[in-house]
């Protein structure tokens, strides 16, 4: 029988202090490490493509903010996975990737410099080599963690079963080395914690980590700029407080929403915030292009925004929009960030640091000094209540019957159903493409970690279907919802097997247009040739069935009553809902694109 080296064991019982869960395709580069992550008691999901091991582990830690690992083999297995990663990279999304590399000896015809690639998607790649496993393993996830990045650990081909020199090798299998061991066997839970913003965990300054320390690296929040803040806020008359995922990410929804009384302060959030203010009465929904038109006109009215961990990208901002003249704006990040991209002049005033922290301290000065709550907000209320402010409640005005004048069904009146009809427990999923617009619009939220949005920060389509085999492993009991496209479900086919094998209830929403929509709406309109633009129409019902899933071609608003037929079996297993949509549908957001493009 073939024996792994002692630096594969000694690897595995690294990695396992670290995660538990690890998602891999096998290969020659990583099938003995497989082998042994098993036997330590690690859950294995198999993956059917590269990318799925980085897209799964990406999604399991974005709903469960624990670390994952994801493994490919050397060469061809690991550039296979590098869409996915660079993803996770631009997410800020920490997880361990473990692929194989090139010998130490030398490089073989088939090998590429892994090194160089990773460094180019902007993280790092540690190797190992014999006598420093257990030290690089520590150093690659201290950087996971304190950056909040994905890194790569390397096994040299030639270190799987050739090591001869390890330094486990006079210590019994499953054993660690005294300098291994942990001071606080709860570390690990602690400081992924602490840096994921899971509720009820304190975030340390440092953590002890063996005889040496980890900076969490969050600067302390400076009082000076806490006072400049205050001076701001002190003056708002129509106060907003817009919410990001780094609020999330902090642990701060309770004191966010203390926050938001203590001003009067009417509340939105970024998208991959939703859910995270806990007084809905006072909450405008998401901000941009998914937002509702009468909800950003009044966004546009506050005079001062306290925006907490978002970064007011362009979609977030409108292109520059959002805000209206003269608006001042309070911002708290953990980065030096600099000021929003606005077409307005606006004052920009930083609190660095940690959110949780710097709202503790904002809090305690305007209670100290019992600031008078604006009455803005009771205004806004009343118009809340009405449902003008929501996409859900306003629905749409045109094609009522769900079918547009090309007889395909509108996908805003399909999102609007299929919100009536999803059961209570759901986590949402999506791919990117066009059609992100009606899950943000139409489907409900209760917290943020309940929506992902796998490809966004890297506006890459085809890593939907691996996200629900990750969703699948951080939360079983719940029903997995994905949005995804034909042409990133085309892309991503491969793992269409694996949601259907890992999730025990899910329901699969393809946006089918026969088309690249979101080239259509941009492309297509500058008066390019369109035929590259479009795909021959794809049954994923049929596929769907291959695979051992229910599904149904949605052709009409009367077919997703397949939902209310699937809960009504228990909720159990994949449904894939081929619903076949119009391209004469376009999305807010992306009207925002082509405006912004001068079309």
């Amino acid at each position: 029988m073939t024996e792994s080296s002692y630096v594969i064991k000694e690897l595995a019982d690294a990695l396992a202090v670290y995660a538990k869960q690890v998602f891999g395709l096998m290969g020659n580069g990583n099938a003995h490490l497989i082998d042994e992550l098993i036997k330590r008691d690690c859950v294995y999901t198999a993956m059917r493509h590269e990318a799925g091991t980085v897209a799964a582990a990406d999604a399991f830690t974005r709903v469960s903010g624990e670390l994952a690992i994801a493994t490919t083999t050397y060469g061809a297995g690991f550039t296979n996975s590098l869409t996915a990663l660079a993803e996770a990279v631009k997410a800020r999304v920490p997880m361990i990737v473990v692929a194989g590399d090139e010998p130490v000896g030398s490089p073989r015809a088939i090998d590429v410099d892994q090194e160089m690639l990773t460094v180019a998607l902007g993280t790092r790649n540690y190797r190992i080599s014999e006598g420093n496993v257990t030290r690089t393993v520590k150093k690659a996830v201290r950087f996971a963690l304190q950056v909040r990045k994905p890194v790569v650990i390397g096994i040299p081909y030639d270190l799987i079963k050739g090591a001869k020199n390890s330094p486990l090798a006079e210590i019994e299998d499953g054993t660690l080395r005294d300098d291994f061991k942990l001071d606080d066997p709860n570390l690990m839970a602690s400081l992924t914690q602490a840096v994921m913003g899971v509720e009820g965990v304190e975030k340390p300054e440092t953590v002890p980590l063996n005889t040496q320390t980890i900076s969490l690296k969050v600067p302390a929040v400076s009082s000076v700029q806490v006072e400049e803040a205050i001076e701001v806020l002190r003056s708002a008359s129509r106060p907003l407080i817009l919410a990001g995922r780094g609020a999330w990410l902090a642990g701060a929804e309770e004191i966010i929403t203390e926050t938001a009384h203590a001003l009067g302060a009417v509340t939105a959030s970024t998208a991959l915030a939703r859910g995270i203010f806990q007084n809905p009465e006072y909450d405008l929904g998401i901000t941009g292009g998914f937002g509702a038109e009468v909800a950003m006109e009044i966004v546009e009215q506050a005079d001062v925004v306290l925006v907490v961990g978002a970064s007011l990208n362009q979609f977030t901002m409108r292109f520059g929009d959002l805000f209206g003249e003269g608006a001042k704006i309070v911002r708290v990040d953990v980065d030096a960030v600099s000021p929003p991209s606005t077409n307005l002049p606006t004052k920009h005033t930083l609190v660095q640091g940690d959110a949780k922290e710097a709202l503790q301290l904002i809090l305690a000065a305007l209670r100290d000094e019992k600031h008078a709550p604006s009455s803005w907000r009771d205004e806004v209320a009343l118009r809340i209540a009405s449902g003008e402010t929501s996409n859900r409640e306003t629905g749409v005005k045109e094609n009522p019957s769900g079918i547009c004048a090309d007889g395909l069904l509108d996908p805003r009146q399909v999102a609007i159903r299929i919100a009536e009809l999803l059961p209570e427990d759901i986590h949402i999923t999506q791919d990117g493409g066009h059609f992100i617009g009606w899950a943000n619009m139409f489907w409900p939220v209760k917290s943020p970690e309940r929506l992902i949005m796998v490809g966004t920060a890297y506006q890459t389509i085809g890593l939907g279907f691996p996200t629900v085999a990750g969703v699948a492993q951080a939360v079983p009991e719940s029903t997995i919802v994905l949005s995804t496209g034909d042409g990133g479900g085309l892309m991503a086919l491969a793992d269409l097997e694996s949601a259907v094998r890992t999730a025990k209830s899910c329901i699969i929403v393809v946006w089918n247009d026969a088309a690249y929509g979101a080239e259509v709406h941009l492309y297509g309109v500058m008066g390019l040739n369109e035929d590259p633009m479009h795909i021959p129409a794809v049954d994923f019902a049929q596929v769907a069935k291959s695979f051992g899933a229910d599904s149904v071609n949605v052709r009409t608003m009367a077919d997703l009553d397949a939902i209310t037929e699937w809960k009504d079996r228990g909720s159990r297993g994949t449904l894939v809902l081929d619903c076949r949509i119009s391209t004469s549908v376009v999305a807010p957001y992306q009207e925002e694109v082509q405006r912004a493009n001068g079309l």
